[in-house]
């Protein structure tokens, strides 16, 4: 665990260590390597203090009661798992006195897919749907500039066959005491996050035995959101078929995700935002696929439906060929008592967008 203090005290440390370090000798000097440059690593000495992001900037403990502490545990060969953190906390005092305390907390997950079905249907959509955009430089993952997935090299999947993926979440909070409000985590944006996700993939790939000769990057900008949410529809995404009447779209909202040919999403919210009506996901870049495998059935999930699925209470998923490369599709929190078949006509809306044969029963290629 490290723990970095803030205020006066900790640049009296600071000086105080360096006097130490030159009497002990100037061996290391010139390569300007710890403990010379006095910056902290972090995640597998993937990142570095003051590399960028806000949640790494020294300045964040330049006031009195901050600090910033990491845990973390190293994947390797033996153990292909592994997980770090980054929390910082600090307090203020607000214009009316009130004593403020800011909590931030970066977590990043080096591991398999979940190996149950349903909780991975779940995983998938939260890292890839809603405002999740694809990351650059053709990296199979996403992010919406708050969480972040990446999956790993083939060499790095699991003896199961699961490929292994990092993730990184964040969380932040001021607490007023009589209230929470969250916040911003400082981690750059959506860009910031793509660089933060191949660094430290590329340090645990190496920790762990499988990383590849050319090491992950991200240096390309990143895709933004094609649009807005929209609050006042009758057509959500602009998909036809997922139709509501003027009454009932009255407290929903949709949001247009990803509309590539690797991935497209749509979400649909009910209580303007606050709940869930529906995500709907289309996934075919193979890398990304392949978080399917294993969890689409053995045969169709219903009549007239091309390819196999599975048709849950929480989830329909549905995986088909579609120019020589899986096509999966995915639904979660679909509607039981829905008179429209959303899932449909999504399903159907996004294969003939990328050109390929209709994936449920009724559809048209043309």
């Amino acid at each position: 665990m490290k723990q970095l203090m803030g205020g006066a005290r900790r640049r009296r440390v600071l000086i105080g260590g360096a006097v130490a370090v030159l009497v002990a000798g100037a061996g290391t000097w010139a390569t300007d390597t710890w403990p010379f440059d006095g910056k902290d690593t972090y995640c597998w000495g993937a990142w570095k203090e003051d590399s960028g992001p806000d949640f790494l900037s020294s300045d964040t403990l330049d006031e009195d009661n901050a600090s910033r502490t990491s845990k973390e545990t190293a994947p390797t060969k033996a153990r292909q798992r592994g997980r770090c953190a980054v929390k910082l906390h600090s307090e203020r005092t607000s214009s009316d006195g009130s004593n403020v305390a800011e909590e931030t907390e970066i977590t990043v997950t080096y591991g398999p897919a979940p190996k149950g079905a349903a909780e991975r249907m779940e995983w998938i959509g939260g890292y890839l749907g809603d405002t999740s955009m694809p990351l650059p430089d053709g990296l199979p993952g996403a992010t919406d500039g708050r969480q972040g997935l990446l999956v790993l090299p083939k060499g790095c999947d699991t003896e199961d066959g699961r490929p292994t993926t990092v993730t990184l979440d964040s969380l932040a909070r001021s607490d007023y005491g009589d209230s929470t409000v969250s916040s911003d985590a400082g981690l750059g944006g959506s860009q910031s996050v793509a660089r933060l996700l191949a660094a430290v993939a590329n340090r645990a790939m190496e920790k762990a035995g499988c990383a590849p000769d050319k090491p992950l990057e991200a240096n390309s900008p990143m895709p933004t959101l094609p649009e807005d949410d929209e609050d006042f529809f009758t057509r959500a995404c602009r998909i036809r078929g997922l139709e509501f009447s003027e009454k009932a779209s009255r407290d929903m909202e949709y949001q247009v995700g990803a509309v590539t040919r690797d991935l497209q999403s749509c979400s649909v919210r009910t209580d303007h935002g606050n709940g869930r009506f529906f995500d709907a996901l289309m996934v075919a870049q193979p890398r990304l696929s392949a978080l399917f495998d294993g969890a689409t059935g053995s045969e169709a999930p219903a009549r007239g439906w091309r390819g196999t699925g599975v048709f849950a209470d929480d989830y329909k998923v549905v995986r088909a060929e579609c120019a020589g490369r899986p096509l999966n599709v995915l639904m979660l929190a679909p509607s039981v008592h829905e008179k429209t078949p959303y899932f449909a006509a999504f399903a159907n809306a996004v294969a003939r967008r990328v050109g390929c044969a209709p994936v449920a029963p009724g559809g048209s290629s043309r």
